[in-house]
């Protein structure tokens, strides 16, 4: 909650600290890396996403909102565009290039908790949360992206938030991390039916943001829990394969590493970022870095 983003050069135990940028001027929400790996985009409680250059160390751009902006996401297809949305339940499509919004998409739904894009690149699937208007049904909706419209918004309508969205690699199913303790499945063909023989649910939740993420090749899903263990399951049958301890409160969030498939990074409730190197044996883990 210091305003910083940090980054770090994981294989150094001397200089951890490769980039630190200081251009927020409230708490830094969320950041993803651009494609090429040239920048990040972050966002936060000022009402602005930032492109930041990582070689320069400068602020390359500001999108100011009127809204505390609480995720962002570069589209996979055109590293020009991305999407925003926050805490007045607004989804807006950027174009870096203009510094203007293109598409808006508007539902009156409540803060948005993540946003993801489909495999093909034409749809995207917001979450929000809206326990506050007893409208569970808008918690998770499918938008066309040129025609800014929602195609479905009846995909999930158990009265539960869901604080993260992932789609499968291969495209034919995404996944919602549920406050109900469980990640649901649903197709990403119409209607986007939930599946409602299977679903991942070993791991806790308890009312915090944690996140959940798929392998590369798709064979695997991890997620954070509530429990401080990182949870390893096998993508298709849905089995939990492995359960990790990271620590002592609850992990937020856990990715692979995007070369390494044995690699994988998590951070917890208290700020710590760990690096961790696994194999598919239940006995076999070790720390890499403490961040």
């Amino acid at each position: 909650m210091d305003n910083t983003i940090c980054i770090w050069n994981v294989w150094s135990r001397d200089e951890k600290k490769a980039r630190v940028f200081n251009y927020h001027n409230a708490a830094v929400k969320d950041v993803k890396w651009s494609r090429q790996g040239l920048s990040v985009l972050s966002c936060g409680y000022d009402c602005t996403s930032r492109l930041n250059d990582i070689e320069s160390g400068l602020e390359s751009q500001v999108f100011k909102e009127d809204q505390v902006v609480g995720v962002v996401k570069f589209h996979p297809d055109n590293c020009n565009l991305f999407l925003s949305g926050g805490s007045k339940g607004c989804l807006r499509l950027w174009d870096i290039r203009a510094g203007k919004v293109v598409n808006e998409y508007i539902r009156g739904l409540g803060p948005i908790l993540d946003i993801e894009f489909t495999v093909d690149a034409k749809r995207f699937i917001s979450s929000s949360d809206v326990s506050k208007s007893n409208l569970s049904e808008n918690s998770i909706i499918v938008w066309d992206i040129s025609r800014q419209v929602p195609l479905s918004n009846q995909v999930y309508v158990e009265a539960y938030t869901c604080p993260s969205i992932q789609c499968h690699p291969s495209g034919s199913y995404f996944v919602a991390q549920s406050n109900g303790n469980y990640i649901a499945i649903f197709s990403s063909k119409p209607p986007f039916k939930l599946d409602k023989c299977k679903r991942y649910e070993s791991h806790t939740v308890s009312g915090f943001p944690i996140k959940c993420n798929f392998s590369l090749d798709g064979e695997r899903l991890v997620s954070g829990s509530s429990d401080g263990c990182i949870y390893f399951y096998d993508s298709n049958s849905t089995e939990l394969t492995k359960k990790m301890k990271a620590y002592e409160q609850p992990c937020i969030d856990v990715a692979f590493h995007p070369i390494l498939p044995n690699v994988v990074a998590s951070c917890s409730w208290k700020g710590d970022v760990s690096v961790f190197a696994w194999d598919s044996p239940i006995s076999t883990s070790s720390q890499v870095q403490s961040l």
